[in-house]
């Protein structure tokens, strides 16, 4: 066959493709070949596009979930009671997507943004698609802004940066949820938006979270995604994706924004039982091969973009929780896999009364000091280190009660250390008054101070150094010099000095045997 003939074929070939094409229509309606447990199988959906939206004659809607040779498996986002054998289903031509912009402030809406507060319906003028491929590597820069949560140990120890992803891991009714609460209640007036996705949450929970933003003034600027204990399963699946889409819209306005994923636990079990349902073969656990990629593609839409990309930046703080401190489950461990860190509450540390119940030695912040400003970074430098060593000779002196000078000492030390970082709830504290606090652990002031009078100490010491031009310089250089640090000691010495010789219960064995009274200049401490 010469060149010639092998082009005219080539040719002939090519008109007989275009006009199958012209005569060949595709489907836009199906019909329902089964339906039970909110799965939908449909024949007839040729053309029908992953995520996409269907309608049933009943007027629900679904998503496509499942794309196969004779039928397309559709979960249901709505009721299916009146849905049987042959109901007509249509396309929609359009991926699950939710109204996005400022008008979402301040409202409680389902994963499909429609309002469930009871207020007026959202008139919504944007709206995004909730599956989106993550900003690529060259959109972003490195995080090097800190988030501040207010919560004294988290930002000393563990801080974390705009764009960060951090998880918050450990047993239920640990305060999981109370620390990513302080966190949104801390974020007023520092201009981030914030994103709370409740996935199985109670009714009542969501209801109590809001009237707590609603009257610290926090609704102003959050939004609240929830999809309920009650709700069917599809809606808490495309939950944390319907809340990320939200944020993402303020970040591609240069905007900052914090999300919280409440929690990852329950979102991976509403998928494993969406899977199983459309009979795709189950792996570890029961989960589905894709359980990793589920949360990756989740958690990757989180980070900072660069400057020629608006500036903007998403910083996710993830829950999952655990059964008896496990964090070797398949879950919590995918999760940490892919975050930036991790926050582990810890149930002994919460039933003893330390409120966060944060184990020192388990979590960690993979971005670190980068997230600190100077001042908060030269007061927590060793904290890390003088609570591990407390809970190693705190375990270690459980066996025996002759303990040397030193170790006592390091003892009573680290009493006060996790005294000083004890926090109540939904209190958050400014990063310069952080600062403070963690100067009189370093210098070592609280080991004058009896166990019992700490809380009232905290308040005196920021109470004192309120209105104080000490505090003003410090607001300015956010750092330590040779000269502040002197300045901020002989303050610390007259205060603490005065605080102590106030005290009605005043008692030398406050201290502890091994303890010697010490006070600078020759002043002496009397009881």
């Amino acid at each position: 066959m010469s060149l010639k003939d092998t082009d005219q074929f080539s040719t002939v070939i090519k008109a007989r493709i275009a006009k199958y094409a012209k005569t060949t229509s595709v489907s836009e309606e199906g019909a329902v070949i089964s339906i039970g447990d909110g799965i939908a199988s449909v024949s007839g959906l040729d053309n029908a596009m992953l995520y996409e939206l269907v309608e049933f004659e009943n007027g629900s809607f679904g998503m496509v979930l499942n794309l196969l040779a004779d039928y397309v498996g559709i979960v249901m986002l709505g009721d299916f009671d009146n849905i049987s054998e042959n109901s007509i289903v249509k396309r929609t031509k359009r991926v699950v997507s939710v109204p996005v912009g400022d008008v979402m402030l301040g409202r409680i809406v389902n994963p499909l943004g429609q309002a469930i507060d009871g207020h007026e319906p959202i008139q919504a003028t944007k709206f995004a698609n909730i599956e989106k491929i993550a900003p690529g590597v060259m959109t972003r820069q490195s995080v090097s802004q800190p988030l501040e949560t207010g919560i004294l140990s988290i930002d000393s120890m563990f801080p974390i940066g705009k764009g960060q992803r951090e998880l918050i891991i450990g047993d239920r009714q640990t305060g999981k949820t109370t620390v990513a609460i302080d966190t949104i209640l801390n974020q007023k007036g520092k201009g981030v938006y914030c994103v709370y996705v409740g996935i199985g949450q109670k009714n009542s929970s969501i209801a109590q979270l809001a009237r707590v933003l609603q009257a610290k003034g926090a609704m102003d600027y959050t939004v609240i995604v929830s999809a309920t204990a009650s709700d069917i399963p599809a809606l808490k699946y495309i939950a944390p994706y319907a809340g990320v889409t939200i944020a993402e819209e303020w970040m591609s306005q240069g905007k900052d924004v914090l999300i919280i994923y409440d929690d990852l636990s329950k979102h991976a079990v509403s998928y494993r039982t969406l899977s199983l349902l459309l009979r795709r073969p189950p792996g570890r656990e029961a989960y589905p091969g894709d359980i990793f990629y589920l949360h990756s593609r989740l958690l990757e839409r989180a980070g900072r973009l660069n400057k020629e990309n608006g500036g903007g930046s998403i910083t996710a703080l993830p829950i999952v929780e655990t059964q008896a401190g496990d964090i070797s489950a398949y879950i919590p461990t995918n999760v940490i896999s892919i975050t930036d860190g991790q926050l582990f509450m810890m149930t002994s540390l919460f039933n003893a009364g330390q409120r966060p119940a944060i184990d020192a030695g388990l979590s960690v912040s993979r971005v670190g000091s980068a997230a600190q400003i100077k001042c908060v970074k030269q007061m927590s430098s060793s904290l890390k280190l003088e609570l591990a060593q407390y809970h190693e000779l705190d375990a270690f002196s459980q066996f025996g009660s002759d303990l040397d000078a030193d170790t006592k000492r390091v003892l009573e030390h680290g009493k006060r250390v996790m005294l000083m970082i004890k926090q109540i709830q939904n209190n958050p504290i400014d990063q310069i008054d952080e600062t403070i606090l963690l100067f009189a652990i370093k210098e070592r002031f609280i080991k004058w101070i009896p166990l019992n009078s700490f809380d009232d100490y905290k308040t005196s010491i920021l109470s004192h150094f309120a209105d104080l031009p000490l505090r003003k310089e410090l607001v300015e250089k956010k750092a330590f010099d040779d000269s502040m640090t002197a300045k901020f000691k002989e303050e610390f010495k007259k205060f603490t000095k005065n605080y102590v010789l106030k005290l009605k219960d005043y008692d030398l064995k406050s201290y502890g045997s091994s303890i010697e009274l010490e006070v600078e200049h020759d002043h002496k401490v009397k009881k």
